[in-house]
């Protein structure tokens, strides 16, 4: 099973992004549009797992006591080389902890954290094909003015499981983990 950890979108954040890439979206077959409720931020990305790995992270993530996350969303833009369009998110002192938590939380289970700095974000479309670029520069045109977004507080994170299929990724909850601190 491909597993990742991370924290779900409020209805409120989900409608406010709808609205968002409505008007960014287009029928070019060059960009995958994922259902927004599939939108989350990832905590970690832990990739094809045994069920003994799995059983090990749901343990050791019950373990983690933390206070609820304050949840900032900030610019739309672009990681042209990873071909995403993404809506970036600010790396609060709380989301980062949350994030250092999880990663020291499932190290025992076999998982080393990424040696790349974390760069919190939501990603609304992904390219598809040979033609990244072009795309997401077309989208980045479109960008001329900053977005607001309602800030909202994450109560809890969640384990999920990652279905590839011909449309894109599917997500399917395996378990569901508390902030609250206690």
């Amino acid at each position: 099973m491909r597993l990742f950890v991370g924290i779900p979108l409020p209805d409120a954040s989900i409608a406010e992004l709808t609205a968002v890439v409505r008007r960014f979206r287009s029928d070019d077959v060059g960009l995958r549009w994922p259902e927004p409720e599939s939108w989350h931020v990832t905590l970690q990305f832990l990739g094809n797992t045994g069920q003994e790995q799995c059983t090990c992270v749901v343990e050791r993530l019950r373990q983690l006591h933390l206070p609820a996350v304050p949840i900032e969303l900030g610019e739309l833009g672009t990681f042209e080389r990873a071909g995403v369009f993404i809506v970036t998110v600010r790396p609060t002192y709380g989301l980062v902890l949350l994030q250092k938590q999880v990663t020291a939380a499932t190290r025992p289970c076999g998982f080393d954290p990424e040696s790349r700095p974390y760069l919190p974000h939501i990603t609304l479309a992904r390219s598809k094909g040979n033609r990244r670029g072009q795309e997401l520069r077309a989208l980045q045109a479109k960008l001329q003015r900053p977005h607001t977004f309602t800030r909202f507080t994450a109560e809890e994170f969640v384990l999920y499981e990652s279905f590839l299929g011909p449309g894109g990724s599917r997500y399917e909850i395996r378990q569901r983990f508390s902030l609250d601190g206690r």
